[in-house]
């Protein structure tokens, strides 16, 4: 926790921290997306009055509108942050020199070519730089490599010709949403906080211990930045393991969700982790290749970390090849085959889609001449994404006509209201990417594991 006697430095410093205690700051919060939305919530049920910035025309007016873009936040939750009266969204990035404290949940995807891709960082670092005033904080909540807070938003903001840790104040807070997940509650999961000085870090933990149970401050804004990519690389490798294990395990025609049950029987030494069909969302297909984009500036091969990427990267081909082989083994031709994909986000019952695999499976499904539909309950219709270029399709219903008159159901996302002993009945062929028939009698259909 933040140590309450902290000799702030300068008269700003102390009045800002001031107004974080006692929650009279204003605060804006600049990517309403995955992570801004549910942050900028958090922040107007706590007190604060909160500014919503974004780029995005269209979402600032749907918000406006009191519309909720991300359903799985709840159809009721910008209208409940509007009638607060403490909410409000603009496109205007001359309106950040109005808050006390600055939160960026901006975009750090990768390119074309699988670098990082700070421009989202760099063009709200100017922006701000530009209208910035003495007595702000800003805060980074986007994921990036160590180095970004200082070298990237910090240089900029010192371009306002404010003085970093005097007049103006600047952290990292990695962001810990979970799209889809209720439990732990937000409030319960601590949040990791390093700033670029002292003082900047003990405004920071301010700040967040009104909105979590525990803050956790580090020596630096770069150990709070190598911190979340580890998180996300441990998730990474382990599944990497799993996958690849998959891979062996089909080839000796063992089942491994039975392996992973029996060895998840050892009370110590073992966690489990689920095989899937590729990796999906903005951390654990993103964050590898942070990490390693920054090992080779400082010469230091992380090789492990590069090849567990590749494998998982390579898991929806592999899914692909299963999926054409289980067709010809069932005595259907690949071309001119029907495949009816079940689940287009990355995972159960959230409408989240970055990075998701079924847009790679599909695409090169259809490069082999099947005619491919999906259905997601969550995901209506198509939309476009980078990583991928399927054809653009709508979710078709899921009924037992629908059902049958496909050659295959290739399972890709196990939502929870997808009603799973029909698929079993109708289906002629499931292939099964996420263990969701494990155990589960399919009925009539035919099971192969991908």
């Amino acid at each position: 926790m933040t140590d309450s006697n902290f000799p702030w430095p300068t008269q700003h410093a102390e009045t800002l921290a001031e107004r974080l205690s006692a929650r009279s700051a204003h605060v804006a919060v600049v990517g309403l997306g995955y992570i801004g939305l549910p942050v900028a919530a958090a922040l107007v049920r706590a007190g604060f009055r909160v500014l919503g910035v974004d780029n995005n025309v269209e979402r600032v007016r749907e918000l406006s509108r009191g519309e909720t873009p991300l359903r799985h936040l709840g159809p009721d939750l910008v209208r409940e942050l509007l009638a607060s009266g403490r909410f409000e969204v603009s496109a205007d990035a001359e309106r950040l020199a109005e808050p006390d404290a600055v939160l960026l949940c901006v975009p750090t995807p990768l390119d074309d070519e699988r670098r990082p891709d700070l421009s989202a960082v760099m063009r709200t670092s100017e922006a701000l730089a530009a209208v910035a005033r003495p007595g702000q904080l800003v805060v980074l909540e986007s994921t990036s490599w160590p180095g970004t807070t200082r070298d990237v938003l910090g240089a900029r903001l010192a371009a306002s010709g404010l003085a970093l840790g005097e007049e103006l104040f600047v952290a990292f807070a990695p962001e810990r949403e979970d799209p889809g997940r209720s439990e732990p509650p937000a409030r319960e999961v601590p949040r990791v906080i390093g700033g670029l000085d002292d003082t900047s870090r003990e405004l920071a933990c301010l700040l967040y211990a009104q909105l979590v149970d525990r803050v956790v401050p580090v020596s630096s804004a770069e150990v709070a930045e190598s911190s979340k990519l580890l998180e996300n690389i441990y998730r990474a490798v382990n599944i990497a393991v799993v996958n690849e294990m998959k891979v062996l395990f089909t080839a000796l025609d063992l089942d491994v969700n039975e392996i992973i049950d029996a060895a998840a029987t050892k009370p110590f030494g073992f966690q489990v982790f689920r095989p899937g069909p590729g990796l999906g969302g903005h951390c654990i297909p993103v964050d590898p290749f942070y990490l390693a984009h920054r090992a080779r500036e400082v010469g230091v091969p992380v090789p492990l970390v590069e090849l567990a990427g590749a494998i998982n990267r390579d898991m929806p081909s592999w899914v692909v090849q299963r999926t054409l082989a289980a067709l010809e083994k069932h005595g259907v031709a690949v071309r001119g085959a029907r495949v009816l994909v079940i689940g287009l986000a990355y995972k159960p019952d959230v409408d989240d889609v970055r990075e998701s695999p079924s847009f790679v499976i599909l695409e090169q499904l259809a490069a082999h001449g099947v005619h491919v539909s999906y259905h997601d309950p969550h995901v209506p219709e198509m939309p476009g994404v980078r990583h991928a270029r399927p054809p653009k399709l709508s979710s078709t219903p899921l009924d037992a006509a629908t059902l049958a008159a496909h050659d295959a159901v290739l399972v890709a996302t196990a939502h929870s209201s997808i009603d799973w002993p029909l698929v079993g009945r109708h289906a002629r062929l499931i292939v099964d990417t996420r263990g969701v028939f494990h155990g589960r009698d399919a009925e009539g259909a035919s099971i192969e594991g991908a």
